[in-house]
This record gives structure tokens, sequence and C-alpha cells, in this order.
């Protein structure tokens, strides 16, 4: 399976991109929402979206309304870690299109149970 991973910071670009892929999957990175459409096959979709919110060029609320704009991958789930703990952000993060939403910062668990919930991850062979 893959995944898209989009953050603007590249370390944390690069944990995320870690722990997905710990958990089994192949992983694009990207530095923000731009970026990421860029980088998304429309033909071959990833089997999640893994976005921060705060990100030059294009946020995460963004790209997430743009996924859910385009018909090829409008219903690859998205999940959102981010800083953002206000209950009005992450309302406008979930009506944006954004599946699952998790506070930064988070660990490998966390994320895997996010997926599960998604119906993106199931274990191991997955």
């Amino acid at each position: 399976m893959r995944a898209l991973v989009v953050d603007d910071a590249g370390v944390a670009r690069k944990m995320v991109g870690r722990m997905m892929t710990d958990l089994g999957f192949e992983v694009t990175l990207a530095e923000h929402g731009r970026d990421a459409l860029d980088k998304l096959d429309l033909h071959d979709p990833p089997a999640a979206i893994v976005t921060d919110w705060n990100m030059p060029v294009m946020d995460g609320t963004e790209l997430a309304r743009a996924v859910r704009a385009t018909p090829e991958v409008a219903l690859v789930p998205v999940l959102m870690i981010s800083s953002e703990a206000d209950p009005r952000r992450v309302a406008k993060a979930l009506l944006s299109g954004v599946d699952e939403y998790l506070f930064k910062p988070v660990d490998a668990a966390m994320i895997q149970q996010r997926l599960e919930i998604m119906g993106v991850y199931s274990g191991v062979g997955t």
C-alpha cells in the first residue's frame, strides 16, 4: 500500500514517513499541499493521505478540499496531524474533508489506530 505524507517541516515529514513505512506503507513525501497534488497519481491513488495543517503555498484544509473535489481521489482517506487543538479548528478541518485528526506530538500507535478507524490499515500483511 502507498501513502502520501505532507508536512512543510522536514523533520516531522520524515518522522511520520518513517512511521508509515514501519507500518508497511510505501511512502511519498510532499512539502505542502500543492506539492502533494503534483505528486498525487490520479490513476493509482494512495491508500491514505497524512497531512499537516499549517503549511505554505497550500495548507492541509485546502489540500483536503482539493482531494474531495477530484473524482479520481475523492474517496482517499485523509488524516490530519496538527498542533491546532481549538475545537473550532478541528471542526473546520473535518468540514474540509479530513476523515481523522490527531494532535501533535504523535507516535506510530496513534497513527495506526486512526488508519484502522479509517479502514486503511488492519495490521501485518495489509
